[in-house]
């Protein structure tokens, strides 16, 4: 099985615990699906942007994924706390539970998807 990588932004794009950069991936049913890249302590990660508690977004405003202090992940529609690191919810009614990962790579200034083809 290849990797293709597909452009979501520029490093740059992406501030320690600010915006997050919206993009699309297809999921596990070949439907489109809202996603996501944040960076938090130095790494960027991606996560399909569906709460794991009920499939709505996360963010509350567009890309506005973090709480005040920019340390998690806020569901804007009944407050699950998520860990940028994982996508573990650590509080809210989905505890225990995780957002779904997108693989993400960071190479020389450039954020992409790593999309896997056969």
């Amino acid at each position: 099985m290849a990797a293709r990588k597909r452009l979501i932004c520029k490093s740059s794009d992406i501030r320690e615990g600010g915006d997050g950069v919206r993009f699309t991936v297809l999921d596990t049913s070949g439907e489109e699906a809202p996603a996501f890249v944040i960076r938090h302590k130095g790494t960027v990660s991606g996560y399909l942007n569906r709460c794991a508690h009920i499939q709505v977004e996360l963010d509350w405003q567009h890309g506005q994924f973090f709480d005040d202090e920019s340390e998690l992940l806020v569901c804007a529609t009944h407050g699950a706390l998520y860990l940028p690191s994982t996508g573990e919810c650590i509080g809210g009614p989905c505890k225990g539970a995780f957002l779904n990962k997108v693989k993400i790579s960071e190479e020389n200034g450039i954020v992409y998807l790593i999309d896997h083809v056969e």
